[in-house]
C-alpha cells in the first residue's frame, strides 16, 4: 500500500485538444457577437429620428447606442450559444461507453484459463489507447509467466544443472484434460517420504513431459471442474504458486548423494555439537537446504481446509515414552538402508562442465576433507527434536519388518492430508518446493517456531528469534533461528547476488592459508555459476548464513527493540540494525529460477516495435537475465547495437553518456531536428541519405545506480537525447521509485503519451505516472489491477487492445469532435448570417423549438453510431499492418489543421445553405418562417450528407439512423406546425411545413443546396482516394480487394516495409564467415573512478576478445572500424576493468539459432575500450 500513491485525475489527449479548440470556439462566438453589437449601434445610427419599433422607457429616454449595443452583445450570447458544444461532452461519455461494451464483450481479450476478461476501470481514457508513443513494462509477471520453476543450483562451488528436471520440462506433451495423476518417481529412497505427492513426476517408464507454454491448467478451472463433477482432483492446485509446473522438481542425480550425506551429518549432531563453523560440503548442503526451507514466508495449509496454520500433533504419551527405543532402533537400521537406497546411484558430474565447455571434475577427497565434526559438552535437553514417521516412511529401510511394526502405530497417527504451501511471490513458493524435493519439508509455521522434516523423516522445530523481511532497499530477507540440535543461533540470509556478495566475510581474516584460498575458490566458481544462470536467463539467489554468539545476539536484539519502539527516525534505525546484523556472512550457495514468457510475447512486441512504440523494460532483476529475456522476447534483435552503461559515479556517467551519443551520431549521420526539448533538439528518426548499408537499430540498457547518478547528476536530458535514437530501452534493477521516476521523466519532458504495464505492487507507482495504466491479474494480487485504468490477463492481448481497439476508439472519437465542432459551427452561422438582414435585432428566421430539437434529436443519434460502431479499417488489416498505428501517434484525425479545416468548411456551407434560399425567395412576399424553413431543412439534409460521407463502414444502423433522422424532422415539423396555432404569438409557424410540401421551389432548393455546399469536400474527398498516398487510405483500399487480393497485397506491403531482416533472427548472408557477435556498450566504474578521458579517437584501443569453450583468439579493431560496426555489434565500454572473458563464453556456437523460451543463449564478445 506504501507504493500507492492515491489515484491521479487522468484525462485524454483528444479531451486536452478539445478544451483548447472550446477556447477557439468561445473567441469566434465572442467576435460574431462582438459583430452584432457594433453592427446594431451602427444601424440605428443611421436613424434621423427613432424608429417606430424602438419604444423609450417611462420617462420617455432612449437608450443610449453604447448601451444599446452592449445589450445586444448579451442578446447574441444567449442567441449563439450553441457555438459552444456542450453537447458534446455529455456524446463523448455515451461513445466511450458503447466503446467498453465492445471491449469486455471482446472473446480475443477473453483468457480461458482464468476466465477473466478484459477490465475498463477508466472510461474517460479509451481513446488514448490508440496515440500510446511509450510502452513502460515490467518483466516478471507481465512479460514472463510468474510462474517460477527451480531449474539449477550451486552449493559451495559445485554446480547442479538438474539436466533431467530440464528435459522433462523442455518435452512438449499435452497433458490430459481431466488432470489424469502421472505414476510418482520415488527418486529418494530416504525412509520418510510421507510428502511424496507431487514432488516429481518420474514415473517408472521415465521422466513425464510437460507443456512448456501452457504448462499448468489454471487454478478457477480446477475449482470449477471440482464443483461441477463432484471430486476433489489433488492434481489440480488450490492456492496460488503451486502449479505442477512449479511443484513439481526432478532431483540431481549428485547432489541426491549431497543429501545422503548431510542426512547423516545431522543425525550426528544430536551426540556431538562442532566446535567452530566448518567449510565441508556436507554441512553447507544441509545448511543450503535448511535456509531454503527456513528463510521465506511460507505458510502451511491443506488441500481440505485452505489458509489453516497445519502444525505437528502433540505425541502421546505413549509415543513419548517409546521414543529413546524407536531412536535406538532407527540408528542400528539407518546405515543399511540408506546405503541400500543410493547403491545403485552412480555419481556423475552434470554440472558446469557442460555448460562452459569444461569439465570440473569433484573427487572424493575435496568432497570429504572438512567432513568431520569436532565433539564438545553437549547436551540435547535443550533442543526440540521430535522424531515421527507417517505410514510408509520406511519402505526400502531394509527386509526387517519389526521397524516398521514399531513405526506404523505413530505413522497412523500422525497421517493427514496433503500439505500446500501459500507464499507471498512465486520465488519463495519454487524455493520450497525445491527443497521439498529433496525431502527437506516445511511442516508448519507459526510467529515463533517453523518445523521442517528431514530426509530420514525426523521433525526439527527452530525457534524463530527475529524476521526481517525483504524491502527493494536492502533486496535481501534474514531469519534468525535457533538450532534445536546445537542451540546455536543460526543467521539465514537470502537475496540478490549483487547485494549478498558484497556483505560475504573477508577471506583475508581467515587465518588458515588453506581456508582463504578455499573461500576465494567458492566465491569465485559462485560467480561464475551466477553469470552463467542470468545468461541463461534464470533468477538468482544467493544464500548465505551466520552464527551469531548469545552475547552478540542479545546486544543486537536490544538495539533492535529499541528501533522499533523509537518515534523519531524508525526506518532509518531498523535500517541500521538490519546492516549491523546482515554482514560477515559465509556463502552456501545459490539458486537459479526460470520464469517462462508468456505465449505471443515475442510476437506482440515485435507488432509494437512495428507500430511505432517504443518499449522499455523496467525490472528490478539482474542486468544479464533481464538482457536474455529481452533478446527472447525480441525486445532487442541480433542485428542490434546495444549499449550497456552501468556507473556509480556521476561524472564517468556524464562522460559516458556524450561518448555514446557521439559514437550514435555517428551511427545515424546528420540528421534534421524534430523540435527543442529543454535546450536540445531531438534527432529525426529517418536514417541519412548518404548511408549505402543499413544503420543498426540501437538499444540500450542500464542499471538502478546508473539511473541514481542520472537523476542526481542532473543529466536527463543528455540520456533522453540518447533514448531518442533507441529503439529499446532496458532498466534493470530499478526500486518502484526509479519506475514512476522515469515514467515522469519521459512523460513530461518529451511530452509524449506514455502507457505502463505491470502485475504487482511495486508496479502501481509506474501504472499511476503514466498516461495510461494496464495491470494485469497474475500471481502477485491485485494491486496493480486495483490503481490500473485497464486490466487485462495476458502480455498478448495489448496487441489487439491498442493496434484494434485502440486504433477505433481514437479515430472514432477524434472524427465525431471534429463533427460535432463542425455541425455546431454550420447551424450557428445560418443564425449569424440572417442578423446582416434583420438590422442585428437578434431575431431568428427558425422556430425557437426547431432549434432546440435540432441538437436534441435531429443530428444526435448519427454522431453516437458513427462514434461507437464505425470501422475505417478491418480487424484483419490493423493486425497484419502495425504501421497503421501511426496515425493515431501522429493525431492525424484530429489536431489544429483538421479543426480549422472543419471550420473553414462550416462556414463555407453555412454561406450556400443562406444565400441560396434567400437569392431563391428574395423580392418574394414569403414570411419569416416559411423563409427559414427551407433553410432549416437543406442545413439538416447538409449536415446528415457529411456524416455520411465521413463513415467508413456501412451497417442496417448506419443507414436506419440517417434516414430515420431526416424523416424525424419532417414527422415532428409537420406536427408541431399543424398543431402549433398559438404558440409563437404574434408570428407563429402554423402549417409553414404543410405550404412549403405543395412548393415545388421547395424541392429545388433541398436538391441544389446540399450539393453546391458538399461539392467541394467530395471534390477533395476524391482526390485524396486518388492520388493519396496515406497508409491509412491504402489500407482501406485494401479492405475493398478479395481476399485472395487482399492478403497478396499486404505481403507485398510488408516486403516493401521489411525487405531485408526477421525479427529475432541473425542475417549472416551479408557478411561471410562466421556471424558478427552482438557487443554491449558497458561503463562499469566504481565509486571513486574517474571521469573517462576522450582526446582522441587514434587514443582508444579496441582489443577483441572472443572466448569459445576452451580458447580464446584476440580480434583488434583499427580505427576505421571504430565508425563501421556491422549491425548486431555490443559493445563494452570499460574505463577501470576488463569483463571476465569466462563469463561470455557460453553459447558460441549457438549464435545462428534463433531464440526460443526453452533456451537465451546468445553469442558474445566483449570488447573494452
Amino acid at each position: 500500500m506504501l507504493n500507492n500513491s492515491g489515484p491521479r485525475y487522468k484525462r485524454s489527449k483528444i479531451e486536452r485538444r478539445m478544451n483548447t479548440d472550446i477556447f477557439f470556439c468561445i473567441g469566434i462566438l465572442f467576435l460574431m457577437c462582438l459583430t452584432g453589437a457594433v453592427g446594431h449601434s451602427l444601424w440605428n445610427g443611421t436613424f434621423a429620428e427613432h424608429p417606430p419599433f424602438d419604444v423609450p422607457d417611462a420617462e420617455g429616454h432612449f437608450l443610449p447606442l453604447a448601451l444599446g449595443g452592449f445589450y445586444m452583445f448579451l442578446t447574441m450570447i444567449i442567441l449563439l450559444q450553441i457555438l459552444i458544444p456542450i453537447s458534446l461532452y455529455v456524446s463523448i461519455e455515451l461513445v466511450k461507453l458503447g466503446q467498453v461494451f465492445f471491449l469486455h464483450n471482446d472473446l480475443d481479450l477473453y483468457d480461458e484459463e482464468t476466465h477473466l476478461s478484459i477490465q475498463c476501470r477508466a472510461l474517460n481514457i479509451t481513446e488514448d489507447l490508440g496515440q500510446i508513443q511509450y510502452i513502460f513494462s515490467d518483466k516478471t509477471g507481465t512479460l514472463t509467466e510468474n510462474k517460477m520453476v527451480f531449474r539449477r543450483c550451486t552449493i559451495m562451488g559445485h554446480e547442479y544443472s538438474h539436466q533431467e528436471n530440464a528435459k522433462r520440462l523442455e518435452t512438449p506433451k499435452e497433458l490430459d484434460s481431466d488432470g489424469e495423476e502421472w505414476t510418482q518417481y520415488q527418486c529418494l529412497s530416504f525412509p520418510a517420504r510421507r510428502d511424496q505427492g507431487p514432488a516429481t513426476v518420474r514415473g517408472q517408464g521415465g521422466s513425464q513431459p510437460l507443456r512448456r507454454s501452457q504448462s499448468a491448467r489454471a487454478r478457477i478451472q480446477g475449482h470449477l471442474r471440482q464443483r461441477s463433477t463432484g471430486r476433489c482432483e489433488i492434481s489440480q492446485p488450490p492456492v496460488a504458486f503451486s502449479s505442477s509446473i512449479e511443484k513439481d522438481v526432478t532431483p540431481d542425480k549428485n547432489l541426491l548423494t549431497k543429501v545422503r550425506d548431510a542426512a547423516l551429518w545431522l543425525e550426528t549432531l544430536s551426540d556431538s555439537r562442532p566446535a567452530k563453523p566448518s567449510l565441508s560440503t556436507t554441512s553447507s548442503t544441509a545448511d543450503f537446504f535448511l535456509a531454503l526451507t527456513i528463510c521465506n514466508s511460507v505458510t502451511v495449509s491443506t488441500t481440505a481446509e485452505p489458509r489453516q496454520r497445519v502444525t505437528v500433533p502433540p505425541l502421546t504419551k505413549a509415543l513419548v515414552t517409546s521414543l529413546e527405543k524407536i531412536q535406538q532402533l532407527f540408528h542400528r537400521l539407518k546405515l543399511s538402508s540408506l546405503s541400500q537406497s543410493f547403491s545403485t546411484t552412480a555419481p556423475s558430474d552434470m554440472g558446469l562442465g557442460e555448460s562452459l565447455g569444461a569439465n570440473m571434475p569433484t573427487t572424493d577427497s575435496e568432497e570429504r576433507d572438512d567432513t568431520s565434526v569436532s565433539s564438545g559438552g553437549y547436551s540435547t535437553d535443550g533442543g526440540s527434536r521430535s522424531s515421527t514417521w507417517e505410514q510408509g516412511d520406511v519402505l526400502g529401510a531394509g527386509p526387517g519388518a519389526s521397524l516398521e511394526e514399531v513405526l506404523q502405530a505413530p505413522a497412523l497417527s500422525l497421517a493427514g492430508p496433503e500439505v500446500c504451501y501459500e507464499a507471498e511471490s512465486p520465488d519463495e513458493a519454487a524455493l520450497v518446493h525445491a527443497a521439498r524435493a529433496y525431502s527437506f519439508t516445511l511442516v508448519s509455521r507459526t510467529p515463533r517456531q517453523v518445523t521442517v522434516r528431514l530426509p530420514q523423516g525426523t521433525c526439527l522445530t527452530f525457534d524463530v528469534l527475529c524476521t526481517l523481511e525483504f524491502d527493494s532497499v536492502r533486496k535481501r530477507m534474514s531469519v534468525v533461528v535457533r538450532h534445536p540440535l546445537t542451540g546455536e543461533i543460526v543467521v539465514y540470509t537470502k537475496g540478490a547476488d549483487c547485494v549478498i556478495m558484497d556483505l560475504l566475510e573477508d577471506p583475508a581474516c581467515a587465518t588458515d592459508t588453506d581456508v582463504e584460498k578455499k573461500v576465494r575458490k567458492i566465491r569465485a566458481q559462485t560467480q561464475r555459476h551466477l553469470d552463467l544462470y542470468a545468461r541463461d536467463g534464470l533468477r538468482t539467489l544467493c544464500i548465505a548464513k551466520k552464527i551469531l554468539s548469545e552475547e552478540d545476539f542479545q546486544r543486537w536484539a536490544s538495539f533492535r527493540r529499541e528501533a522499533e519502539a523509537s518515534l523519531n527516525n524508525r526506518d532509518e534505525l531498523l535500517m541500521e540494525t538490519a546492516q549491523h546484523l546482515e554482514n560477515q556472512l559465509t556463502l552456501l550457495g545459490a539458486t537459479g529460477i526460470e520464469d517462462r514468457l508468456q505465449e505471443g510475447v515475442p510476437d506482440t512486441v515485435a507488432a509494437l516495435r512495428e507500430a511505432g512504440i517504443r518499449l522499455w523494460v523496467l525490472t528490478g532483476d539482474k542486468q544479464e537475465t533481464a538482457v536474455n529475456i529481452s533478446y527472447a522476447c525480441r525486445l532487442l534483435d541480433q542485428t542490434d547495437t546495444v549499449y550497456s552503461i552501468n556507473t556509480e559515479s556521476q561524472e564517468t556517467c556524464e562522460s559516458i553518456l556524450n561518448l555514446v551519443l557521439e559514437e550514435v551520431k555517428q551511427f545515424h549521420g546528420p540528421q534534421k531536428p524534430d523540435h527543442k526539448l529543454s535546450g536540445f533538439r531531438l534527432p529525426s528518426a529517418t536514417p541519412p541519405p548518404t548511408s549505402g548499408a543499413a544503420v543498426p537499430e540501437v538499444g540500450l540498457v542500464i542499471d538502478g545506480k546508473t539511473l541514481n547518478a542520472i537523476f542526481q547528476g542532473k543529466l536527463e536530458e543528455k540520456f533522453l537525447e540518447l533514448t531518442q535514437y533507441c529503439r529499446s530501452v532496458l532498466c534493470c534493477r530499478c526500486t518502484p521509485l526509479q519506475k514512476s521516476s522515469l515514467v515522469k521523466l519521459v512523460r513530461d519532458r518529451l511530452r509524449v503519451m506514455t502507457l505502463s504495464i505491470g502485475d504487482g505492487a511495486n508496479d502501481v507507482s509506474m501504472i499511476q505516472a503514466a498516461d495510461v495504466g494496464i495491470g494485469i491479474s497474475g500471481q502477485e494480487g491485485m494491486q496493480a489491477v486495483m490503481s490500473s485504468d485497464f486490466a487485462i490477463s495476458r502480455f498478448r492481448h495489448l496487441k489487439k487492445l491498442l493496434l484494434v481497439h485502440g486504433h477505433w476508439c481514437y479515430s472514432r472519437l477524434a472524427r465525431m469532435v471534429v463533427y460535432y465542432f463542425y455541425k455546431n459551427v454550420g447551424y450557428v452561422n445560418l443564425l449569424f448570417w440572417y442578423q446582416f438582414f434583420c438590422g442585428f435585432s437578434g431575431s431568428t428566421m427558425i422556430d425557437y423549438w426547431q432549434l432546440i430539437f435540432f441538437n436534441l434529436f435531429f443530428t444526435s443519434l448519427p454522431p453516437l453510431v458513427f462514434g461507437v460502431l464505425d470501422k475505417d479499417i478491418s480487424m484483419e488489416t490493423l493486425l497484419a499492418l502495425p504501421e497503421l498505428y501511426k496515425s493515431g501517434q501522429n493525431s492525424e484525425c484530429y489536431n489544429l489543421l483538421t479543426f480549422w479545416i472543419s471550420m473553414a468548411d462550416a462556414f463555407y456551407q453555412s454561406l450556400v445553405c443562406f444565400f441560396i434560399p434567400y437569392l431563391t425567395y428574395k423580392d418574394s412576399d414569403i414570411d419569416v418562417f416559411t423563409f427559414g424553413t427551407p433553410i432549416n431543412t437543406v442545413s439538416l439534409a447538409t449536415i446528415l450528407l457529411h456524416q455520411a460521407m465521413e463513415m467508413k463502414t456501412w451497417t442496417i444502423i448506419h443507414g436506419l439512423v440517417l434516414a430515420g433522422s431526416f424523416l424525424m424532422y419532417f414527422v415532428v415539423s409537420l406536427v408541431y406546425n399543424a398543431t402549433c396555432v398559438i404558440c409563437n404569438s404574434p408570428i407563429n409557424p402554423y402549417r409553414v411545413m404543410e405550404g412549403q410540401l405543395s412548393d415545388p421551389t421547395f424541392y429545388l432548393v433541398c436538391f441544389l443546396t446540399p450539393v453546391v455546399a458538399l461539392l467541394p469536400r467530395y471534390f477533395f474527398l476524391a482526390l485524396q482516394g486518388t492520388y493519396g498516398k496515406s497508409p491509412i487510405l491504402k489500407a482501406q483500399k485494401i479492405d475493398k480487394l478479395p481476399m485472395d487480393k487482399r492478403e497478396l497485397e499486404i505481403q507485398s506491403w510488408r516486403s516493401r516495409q521489411r525487405p531485408a531482416t526477421v525479427p529475432g533472427e541473425a542475417q549472416p548472408t551479408h557478411r561471410p564467415g562466421p556471424p558478427a557477435p552482438e557487443q554491449s556498450f558497458r561503463a562499469s566504474t566504481p565509486k571513486s573512478s574517474s571521469p573517462v578521458e576522450c582526446k582522441s579517437k587514434e587514443d582508444w584501443v579496441l582489443p577483441g576478445e572472443r572466448c569459445s569453450g576452451d580458447h580464446i583468439r584476440d580480434d583488434p579493431f583499427s580505427r576505421d572500424s571504430w565508425a563501421q560496426f556491422s549491425s548486431g555489434e555490443h559493445l563494452l565500454l570499460e574505463p577501470s576493468r576488463m569483463t571476465a572473458s569466462g563469463a561470455y563464453s557460453s553459447g558460441q556456437t549457438n549464435s545462428n539459432r534463433p531464440f526460443s523460451q526453452g533456451s537465451h543463449r546468445r553469442s558474445q564478445s566483449s570488447l573494452t575500450i
